[in-house]
C-alpha cells in the first residue's frame, strides 16, 4: 500500500511539473523581423546580424534566435526570435547590444526595420530532423478580420498535414499580437526538392484555395537560409 501511495505521489508530481511547463511555454513571445539593407551592404549587414545574434543568445530568457538570409535578395534578412515571457522581452530591448543593433543598422537599412510581436499558435513537428543544409520558408498570411477563424483552422489543417511531408523539419504558425488575423508562417526543410514537393501537393493547393476568398493582401512567401 505504502508502494502505492509513493507511486501516486510521484504520478501528481510530474503531471504538476508538466502543467507547469506548459503555462511557461505559453507565455512565450515570438518576434518575426524583416530587415533589408542595401545592395552594396551585404557583407556588414551579415556581420552586424552576426554579432546582434551571438550576443542575444546570451541573454536570460532567450528561447531561440534564428537570424535568416533570403536566397534570391541576400539584402534581404528575417530574425525569429522567442523568448520566455513579455518580462524577458522588455529586457533584451533594453539591451546595450539591441541598441547598438539599431542604431548601427540605420546607416545600411535599405526599407524600416519590420518587427511584429506574436504568439506560437500551432507548432507542428516533421519527422525529419537533419538540418545540415535546410532551408527556410517564412511567409506572412493576411486575411479579411471576419475570415480569421477560417484561416485559422485552415492553418492548423495545414500544420498536421505538412509534418507527415518528406523533407519536412518543422511548420510553425504564429499570430500576431495586435492583429489577430495576421499570420507568419515559419518552415523548415531538408532541401528545395522537398520544399518543391510540398508545394505540388493536393492538401497545399487545396490550402491556398481556401485562402483565395478571404485574402487580405499577396500571400507573401520568401524562401531562406540560416546566416552561417
Amino acid at each position: 500500500m505504502r508502494q502505492f501511495f509513493r507511486l501516486a505521489l510521484g504520478v501528481a508530481i510530474a503531471v504538476a511539473a508538466l502543467g507547469r511547463a506548459v503555462h511557461a511555454q505559453d507565455n512565450a513571445v515570438y518576434l518575426a523581423t524583416y530587415v533589408e539593407v542595401m545592395p552594396n551592404s551585404v557583407a556588414s549587414g551579415a556581420a552586424l546580424l552576426k554579432r546582434y545574434r551571438a550576443e542575444s543568445l546570451k541573454e536570460d530568457g532567450n528561447l531561440r534566435f534564428d537570424v535568416l538570409q533570403e536566397i534570391a535578395r541576400p539584402n534581404r534578412f528575417a530574425i525569429v526570435e522567442a523568448w520566455r515571457d513579455q518580462a524577458a522581452l522588455d529586457a533584451h530591448a533594453r539591451t546595450a547590444s539591441t541598441l547598438q543593433f539599431r542604431d548601427r543598422l540605420k546607416a545600411i537599412q535599405d526599407a524600416p526595420y519590420d518587427e511584429r510581436d506574436n504568439h506560437a499558435l500551432y507548432l507542428g513537428q516533421g519527422e525529419n530532423e537533419n538540418r545540415a543544409g535546410a532551408i527556410y520558408v517564412v511567409t506572412h498570411v493576411d486575411v479579411i478580420p471576419s475570415g480569421k477563424d477560417d484561416c485559422m483552422a485552415a492553418l492548423k489543417a495545414m500544420s498536421v498535414d505538412t509534418a507527415k511531408d518528406p523533407g519536412n523539419i518543422s511548420y510553425e504558425v504564429l499570430q500576431q499580437a495586435n492583429r489577430g488575423n495576421h499570420f507568419t508562417v515559419v518552415e523548415e526543410w531538408t532541401n528545395r526538392k522537398a520544399l518543391d514537393a510540398h508545394a505540388m501537393a493536393a492538401h497545399t493547393r487545396a490550402f491556398r484555395a481556401k485562402l483565395i476568398p478571404i485574402a487580405g493582401a499577396l500571400y507573401d512567401e520568401r524562401i531562406y537560409k540560416a546566416l552561417s
